[in-house]
């Protein structure tokens, strides 16, 4: 492997990246069993963030850069980029991966489409979708307007502490994912676990926040939202060696239980041939990547693993007793 300086020469092996954990009002003082980590000074933790710009690479030679640094080195290199491979849309990291915690309702929010972004100087929007680790029997998000609602409607709504009742609720049963497009008035309300994948951006308009004293979007808000959007669960697609949970146009992602160990070509989607980054979660149980040209990664629970586009061959190996199991979620931008 070269020196970092030099990434884009050179194939880039797999390597871990360190989680960074976000406060928020709505969040746990205990991460526990999930992470382990509590709250300092009572502040609540509310997010996990897997692969922020501010995230650090845990293994390997780049160990201890940020993400959007080694994004950055590999985009200024010379030659193909070796994070992203030939077919990239982008030369920055696509994908903002998170956990979600919520013991307290979110904010009634929505996120700004990619037109609307750029309108206000920002690169790119914000569609995401949500699979569900974990859910309580009572457990529900509200995703979108009911039928006929109208902007004056929803104004009036902000302005009485009513808008809840306008929104559309949708139970959230573990193994399900929700999509949720940039435009649809959302929310999260306590009861679940949530992996989301969304496009790199951390644009909220908060419409209405139960009276926190946080800073509302009202204007910017109601400017991004459309009335009728495609949010809602998606049917997975069960292929014989995996479950495509979702492939919508900025992310495809894919659940691949394993028993014993599986190759890095067997994790390819078939009918996804153009190699670029992918990541890979451990959403249950615990694994280690192995490779010759490389030193092994371990992949503990809830840990990810990016995998870049020109990674040599490597083997994802089950980690614990020999009837263990990994529950592998593997995430790539659309692009693949």
């Amino acid at each position: 492997m070269t020196d970092s300086a030099q990434i884009p020469t050179s194939r880039l092996a797999p390597f871990r990246i360190d989680p960074k954990f976000d406060t928020r009002v709505w969040g746990y003082q205990d991460l526990r069993p999930w992470f382990d980590r509590v709250a300092v000074d009572g502040q609540p933790l509310g997010e996990v963030w897997l692969t922020g710009d501010m995230c650090m690479v845990a293994t390997g030679p780049n160990a201890g850069k940020r993400l959007d640094t080694l994004f950055a080195e590999a985009r200024d290199g010379k030659g193909p980029n070796p994070l992203l491979g030939p077919a990239a849309q982008t030369p920055e990291s696509p994908l903002l991966i998170k956990v979600l915690f919520a013991k307290e309702k979110l904010s009634v929010q929505v996120h700004p489409d990619d037109k609307m972004a750029q309108k206000y100087g920002n690169p790119r929007g914000k569609t995401e979708c949500w699979y569900a680790l974990a859910a309580d029997p009572e457990a529900k998000v509200a995703v979108g307007l009911k039928p006929g609602v109208t902007l004056e409607q929803v104004k009036d709504e902000i302005r009485a502490g009513t808008l809840e009742s306008s929104l559309n609720a949708l139970p959230v049963v573990a193994g399900e994912v929700i999509f949720v497009d940039a435009g649809t008035v959302h929310a999260i309300w306590p009861g679940s676990v949530l992996l989301e994948t969304q496009q790199n951006c951390d644009l909220t308009y908060r419409m209405y926040d139960y009276g926190r004293p946080r800073e509302l979007h009202i204007e910017k808000s109601l400017e991004a939202t459309k009335l009728v959007t495609r949010a809602g669960k998606v049917a997975p697609t069960v292929l014989a060696d995996r479950t495509i949970l979702i492939d919508a146009e900025y992310f495809r992602v894919e659940r691949i239980p394993l028993t014993g160990s599986r190759s890095s070509e067997s994790l390819l989607s078939k009918d996804k041939q153009a190699p670029g980054l992918a990541y890979l979660f451990a959403a249950g149980g615990a694994g280690r990547i192995v490779g010759r040209e490389f030193a092994p990664v371990d992949l503990p629970p809830r840990g990810i693993v990016a995998v870049p586009a020109s990674s040599p061959a490597f083997t994802v190996e089950v980690m614990g007793l020999p009837e263990a199991t990994l529950d592998l979620i593997r995430i790539t931008p659309s692009w693949q």
